[in-house]
């Protein structure tokens, strides 16, 4: 991501995004404000509407802006360098679970947050979550179907459709963690989830295949 520099702080633009990350996963896209997150972003609302036409389009954006972050983060991530595609996806799911920590709002997913709010009232909205979730699924897919040609390649199931499911668990387990207070209950599920797989993608496949 393009980051301008003024005086070694990140431009006001990106202050604005930055901010709406956290206002909107903490009060939810209908109870954000443009005030709320020009103060915590440091700019005025002048400073907003320079760059945003209004809230809407600060959501697209901060979508956008969300796939980019998250994008870098977990490339850069310790797991992508395993060797064996099982030893990534389950490191990627230990991964998930490791980053579970402090407040909600700093943990949860801004883009399953604003799709539950947005599905049926503001479908630009809700396209820009989808293109950020299904993006995301996309490289974890990538990781499913080597796992698949070496430890299931009889599947009926496809690497989209499962890469589709460990999001779809990941964003039950962020509402759980809402509704409860706490990440206890989301760890839970990232640990069913990671037995799930390894159920799906069991090595001893290879073993037996061996000469």
């Amino acid at each position: 991501m393009r980051r301008e520099m003024t005086e070694g702080r990140p431009d006001s633009r990106t202050r604005l995004l930055e901010a709406a990350l956290h206002v909107i996963r903490a009060r939810g896209y209908p109870a954000a404000r443009i005030e709320d997150v020009c103060e915590r972003a440091g700019v005025t609302k002048g400073s907003f509407f320079h760059h945003f036409t209004g809230k809407e389009e600060l959501a697209i954006a901060a979508a956008d802006y969300w796939s980019s972050k998250t994008g870098a983060f977990f490339s850069g991530a310790g797991y992508r360098s395993l060797a064996d595609p099982l030893d990534r996806l389950l490191g990627y799911v230990d991964f998930r679970k490791s980053i579970l920590r402090g407040a909600l709002p700093e943990f949860t997913c801004l883009v399953g947050t604003m799709v539950q709010e947005t599905y049926d009232t503001n479908p630009a909205i809700r396209d820009a979550c989808e293109r950020s979730i299904t993006a995301h699924a996309a490289e974890v897919a990538k990781d499913v179907a080597e796992a698949r040609r070496l430890y299931a390649p009889g599947a009926s199931w496809s690497a989209e459709s499962l890469a589709l499911y460990t999001q779809a668990v990941i964003q039950g387990a962020f509402i759980l963690a809402k509704a409860r207070g706490g990440p206890r209950v989301a760890e839970e599920c990232l640990d069913h989830l990671r037995r799930y797989l390894e159920l799906l993608l069991p090595r001893e496949q290879k073993r037996r295949r061996r000469p």
